[in-house]
């Protein structure tokens, strides 16, 4: 009989709090922050400290390479954008915490996104060199604009979404017109890398910022409803001498002028507040400079001034002139000009935030509060969120989110006996879990954290804690005795003279063994004794046996009836001995490299050793004898375990990945994805059902066993189909045709592209013409026969679902994707393209399909124009199209007309009726919700106060008494 094993599933991660690859934004209520956290997008609360809500990607599409590199904010709802590494855009509901979809259009990973003012169109830029305008309401692509010769770092709308601006590591600034949809400018002048533009919100000033040492500042230009181009900055014309020739009526940037910045680092951000005061400057350090903008009267003040001093300069220098040439000339510079208004005299630094770590993100807080300047929010690269009020006297830290996760790589998990506590190590903490909800329950401060080890609650008799106990041993020898349920360090022992690499516990005794690179295997025993002086009773350990080895421990592994123990040598050897008597069991060599990480099986039948040579090697414990060696992952193994009362184990490696494993039959089980770096350590709970992983990413994740069966047999099929769909996926890409060369003033493109889906989509397609072909054709049978005389009751086609072979087509058509429509119709030959064609004047009866029907046939008559031109069997179909088509989209169109006139008309009723002006009742919803959110706020306020007021009379009149 074929066995069955059970599969084991992705359920929870958490230790994330922000990641480094993408950046982070308020929402437009300005209450949330939206952090990336791996493939997720975390929804944080700013004023709790709490993740509310978590958008994850479906458990289908895991994997590293969905990692989130962008995000953007609907200015105008709850909509979100986030970008993947695989190029992938998904547009989220914030409130609900759904993908309303998915929007496929990019090869490379996604780096910039901004939404347009009224948040109906979104642009995206990428690593393959593209911008995508996409429409959210519809969901679909419009179209691609190509010009950048390297990678898009920035997009911003300009002129109320009529132009884009996109900035580009190829050091090139373009403007792009999009009613035209051709580049109409190309800005040069940066001699590095373009990293962040922004505009101000009034769309005077555009800012781009580079590795060079300064700021660079352009004044836009807007077109007037005369044509006449004018660019001005708050009432100062600065620009336009009269002269309007072809160069500058397409000059839609231009340089205003340079602001040297304080740090050598390069630029990473930059960006405008909402009210335009502000300019935030952050550099790919640990500093953000902050330029206050000044108004148009400080602005020419300080250009007077300058002007005045530069006067002063020059009259010196004449005087001095006259002493030596006997010439009366006095320098006359700008007395005559105009005053010039330059960027120094508007953008003034006021402050440099510096924050404690690299600074990889930052963000405005889009509502101010009172009595500040701004609210800054800070993405750090230790896995931490900062906040900071900005005052014009100077900038404080007011909030740091931190607890929710460790500064640097989880080293290692432990579980404990009854799987209800999870401990993780890092450099500088110890961190206790719920490993089921993945809330941490404590921090302590530690030293570099290498291996841990809760003590099982049932070897002693606890007294006064209701928690237990656990032991961390750290990079500098020493051993660390932890309470968990105080949260706190009873003592520091001074273990080893080198880092303590592995703790293993003794089983069925209250002992443990320690391996260190000072060449020793420690035995220690512990118990929970009243310490001298103190009056509480607190786990103390001592050290019974010492064992000398020749070479560092790297591993030590105890058999589970106590009887031999294992230990790992850095001379890529595993010694066996007794553990009574410390003799000589067995050598086990064999792997090439050091071997990192052992364990032994419940029945004490088999060890697993895992190395750096990337092998797994199964021994028999009896003889010591190499059962097999197995190519287990494409880097360093670092963990290995089995599931406890079987020979079923899992492996964790430097190639991201979790296996699962069968000892028995060599085989192996299961790939689990989802670490985005190294996976550092695991551990296995007792009774298998779940595993938890701790990574180089600071996730830790949790995957649990459920009731799904599967087969070997069929798991290797399915990872071969996914080898043929990934090579099915590069061939789309087709790398090795030579590459298509944009022309220098930019191009227009498809912004869809070909993928498993697409090709799927128009099989199905293909599928349902034919077999709708097929139905007709039996259906003019039956209808002749009934002519002859010949009446047979009709059966019609199962497969047709009831539908007439319109509808049937019509439903095949429908279920493709919006975004996915354009590649679909594309991959169609002609012969299909003129069935569907023939479909078209059914389905406009159908009010509900005029939208598709519209786009079916725009698209296929831009596919194949030439081709429907010259067949004639074509001609009537477009004939008839065009009279229909038409009246369909009036129809249409009038509809939509009346409904909006007749909702104005009762608007303009209910205002007549009332003194106040009407409001949208959303955002008349939301004022609501918000008042009654502020009065819940007081009153919790006014009853800690209560409280507080009670215990203070009540501490009074206590000493009084006294």
């Amino acid at each position: 009989m074929v066995k069955a094993y059970l599969r084991y599933e992705p359920s929870a991660a958490f230790g994330v709090i922000v990641s480094v690859e993408s950046n982070i934004t308020y929402d437009s209520s300005g209450k949330h922050l939206l952090a990336p956290a791996l493939e997720k997008v975390g929804v944080w609360h700013v004023r709790q400290g709490v993740c509310t809500k978590t958008l994850a990607p479906s458990p289908a599409s895991r994997g590293p390479s969905l990692a989130v590199t962008s995000i953007a904010s609907s200015p105008t709802s709850s909509l979100i954008a986030s970008g993947y590494a695989d190029g992938s855009v998904r547009i989220w509901d914030r409130e609900k915490g759904t993908c309303e979809t998915t929007l496929n259009g990019h090869k490379g990973a996604v780096t910039a996104l901004r939404y347009n003012k009224s948040g109906s169109l979104l642009a995206s830029g990428s690593k393959d060199n593209d911008i995508i305008l996409w429409d959210v309401v519809g969901e679909t692509g419009l179209y691609r604009l190509r010009g950048h010769r390297d990678q898009v770092t920035d997009i911003v709308f300009l002129d109320s979404g009529k132009k884009l601006v996109s900035s580009s590591k190829d050091k090139f600034l373009r403007v792009w017109d999009l009613e035209t949809q051709h580049c109409m400018q190309i800005i040069s002048g940066h001699h590095s890398e373009i990293w962040s533009i922004d505009i101000d919100p009034e769309e005077r000033f555009l800012v781009s910022g580079s590795a060079d040492i300064e700021l660079r500042f352009y004044t836009i230009k807007h077109d007037l409803a005369d044509g006449q181009p004018v660019s001005t900055i708050k009432g100062t014309e600065i620009v336009n001498n009269g002269d309007s020739t072809t160069q500058n009526k397409w000059e839609v940037l231009k340089l205003f002028g340079e602001i040297q910045r304080q740090s050598k680092d390069r630029v990473s951000t930059v960006t405008f507040d909402k009210s335009g005061n502000l300019l935030a400057c952050q550099v790919a350090g640990k500093t953000v400079e902050i330029f206050r903008i000044l108004d148009d009267a400080k602005a020419k003040h300080k250009a007077k001034r300058r002007l005045h001093r530069k006067k002063e300069k020059k009259s010196a220098k004449g005087e001095v002139e006259v002493l030596e040439n006997g010439d009366t000339n006095h320098g006359n510079g700008e007395e005559g000009n105009a005053l010039l208004v330059t960027a120094p005299d508007v953008f003034k630094l006021l402050h440099t935030v510096r924050a404690s770590k690299k600074i990889c993100s930052i963000s405005f807080c889009p509502i101010t509060p009172k009595n500040l300047l701004a609210t800054l929010a800070l993405s750090l690269n230790n896995n931490m969120l900062e906040f900071y009020s900005i005052e014009s006297s100077g900038t404080t830290k007011t909030l740091a989110i931190e607890l929710q996760g460790h500064r640097s790589d989880v080293r290692s998990v432990t579980l404990s006996s009854d799987n209800s506590l999870l401990m993780s190590t890092s450099h500088n903490a110890v961190k206790i879990w719920n490993p089921s909800t993945g809330s941490c329950l404590r921090t302590i401060d530690s030293g570099y954290g290498l291996c841990g080890f809760i003590i099982p609650d049932n070897k002693y008799a606890r007294v006064e804690t209701k928690d237990g106990y656990a032991l961390v041993g750290t990079k500098d020898g020493t051993m660390e005795i932890i309470d968990i349920g105080s949260g706190t360090c009873l003592e520091v022992v001074e273990a080893h003279g080198g880092s303590v690499r592995s703790i293993a516990a003794v089983p069925n005794e209250n002992g443990f063994v320690t391996g260190s690179a000072d060449h020793d295997v420690k035995f220690w025993e512990y118990e929970v004794k009243q310490k001298s002086g103190q009056g509480t009773k607190g786990l103390t350990v001592s050290n019974v046996r010492t064992m000398k080895m020749n070479d560092d421990v790297l591993v030590v592994a105890v058999s589970p009836d106590s009887k031999y123990i294992a230990v790992a040598l850095l001379d890529c050897t595993v010694k066996v001995f007794f553990v009574d008597s410390l003799k000589f069991f067995l050598s086990l060599y064999g792997h090439k490299l050091p071997v990192l990480c052992m364990a032994i099986s419940s029945d004490g039948d088999l060890i697993v050793t895992g190395s750096a040579d990337k092998n797994l090697k199964i021994w028999g414990l009896d003889f010591g004898d190499c059962h097999k060696s197995i190519f287990a992952h494409a880097d360093s193994v670092m963990a290995v375990q089995f599931v406890h009362n079987t020979h079923y184990m899992f492996s964790v490696g430097k190639d991201r990945l979790v296996k699962y494993w069968d000892a028995d039959k060599f085989e192996l089980l299961l790939t689990l994805e989802g670490h985005h770096a190294d996976v550092w350590c695991l551990a296995v709970s007792n009774r298998g059902d779940f595993i938890v992983t701790g990574s180089h990413d600071r996730s830790i994740r949790r995957w649990d066993r459920t009731e799904e069966p599967f087969f070997i047999e069929e798991e290797k099929e399915k990872r071969l189909e996914e080898m043929f769909e990934s090579d099915l996926d590069n061939a789309f890409e087709n790398r090795y045709v030579p590459k298509e060369e944009v022309p220098e003033e930019g191009a227009v493109a498809l912004a869809g592209k070909k993928t498993q889906e697409t090709v799927t989509a128009t099989d199905s397609i293909i599928d349902a013409l034919d077999v709708a072909e097929v139905e007709l054709k039996r259906i003019a049978e039956h209808q002749e026969e009934k002519t002859r005389g010949k009446v047979a009751e009709f059966q019609p086609n199962a497969i047709m679902l009831g539908l007439s072979p319109s509808d049937y087509v019509l439903r095949a058509l429908s279920g493709v994707h919006t975004n996915d429509l354009e590649q679909t119709l594309l991959a169609l030959p002609f012969s299909d393209a003129l069935k569907i064609m023939s479909y078209l004047k059914d389905w406009t009866s159908n009010p509900d399909k005029v939208e598709l029907v519209c786009r079916v046939a725009t698209l296929l008559l831009q596919t194949h124009h030439d081709q429907l031109v010259t067949t004639p069997a074509a001609r009537p179909v477009l004939t008839v199209l065009k009279d229909i088509l038409y009246a369909r989209i009036k129809a249409c169109k009038d509809t939509l007309g009346f409904n909006l006139a007749a909702m104005d008309h009762l608007k303009q009723l209910m205002e007549s009726r009332s003194d106040a002006l009407f409001r949208d009742a959303k955002s008349k919803l939301l004022e609501i919700r918000e008042q009654n959110s502020k009065r819940l706020d007081a009153r919790l306020e006014t009853r800690e106060e209560k409280g507080k007021k009670k215990k203070h009379k009540k501490s009074s009149d206590g000493h009084a008494w006294t």
